[in-house]
């Protein structure tokens, strides 16, 4: 056991899981967090074949459409801070141009890089480029895909970040894949996997039914009654 409550272990369990499924078990161990705590606006996985990846988060800021005009962060010191030591770790970049995405911080020098220090991908609102020589597996799930980088720069680190609607501190626990990205609440790490179990033996009376000959309104009604609440 760490001191976040859970271990590496832990974290990979819930990587079975697509992000929707997180988001449904949430609702039952942490029903507050229901219309919250996840993005809400259409976003672009490198891959949709990516298996969900889960991780702490490590937060920053970028712009991109103008050079700096003030001392900013150096990227030594963002790599320091992203790297990946007892637990994986998921860069969480919010693009606050008022074109995100002007500027791609994502190609393939940065996922390699990455990668390379344990970095399991990306969610960010800004884009990313080369994909056809993105690091193998890396994934990133962002706003667009663009092709330059213009004047890409951090500008802040280790603070909250907002991605599309997603509010995001250093250290939280995401969950993301081609749908989207969601946060989960450090006490419901290791409870998750109970209530999705929960979750999936009450769908599974619903879809049964649904799939066998006869199926009708009036038998729908049995299977709700016999399976409680369904998403």
């Amino acid at each position: 056991m760490t001191e976040y409550g859970f271990t590496r272990a832990d974290l990979q369990v819930l990587a079975q899981w697509d992000t929707p499924t997180i988001c449904n078990g949430l609702e039952i161990v942490a029903a507050h967090r229901r219309s919250i705590g996840f993005t809400v606006e259409p976003m672009v996985a490198v891959d949709r074949k990516f298996a969900p990846i889960v991780g702490l988060a490590r937060t920053g800021m970028i712009r991109a459409k103008e050079a700096p005009r003030h001392a900013i962060p150096e990227r030594e010191d963002w790599y320091e801070y992203v790297e990946a030591t007892d637990l994986p770790t998921i860069a969480v970049i919010q693009d606050i141009d008022d074109t995100p995405g002007y500027g791609a911080f994502w190609g393939e020098v940065q996922t390699t890089v990455h990668k390379g220090l344990g970095v399991l991908g990306c969610v960010t609102n800004g884009s990313f480029r080369d994909l056809d020589m993105l690091a193998p597996a890396f994934q990133i799930v962002g706003g667009r895909i663009g092709p330059s980088h213009a004047h890409v720069h951090m500008v802040d680190m280790a603070h909250q970040v907002n991605i599309f609607g997603m509010m995001v501190g250093h250290n939280d626990v995401i969950h993301a894949d081609f749908h989207g990205a969601v946060v989960i609440p450090a006490d419901c790490v290791k409870r998750l996997p109970e209530a999705i179990d929960l979750l999936t033996r009450r769908e599974k009376v619903i879809l049964d039914i649904a799939k066998a000959p006869g199926f009708n309104a009036a038998k729908m009604r049995d299977a709700l009654r016999m399976s409680g609440e369904i998403h």
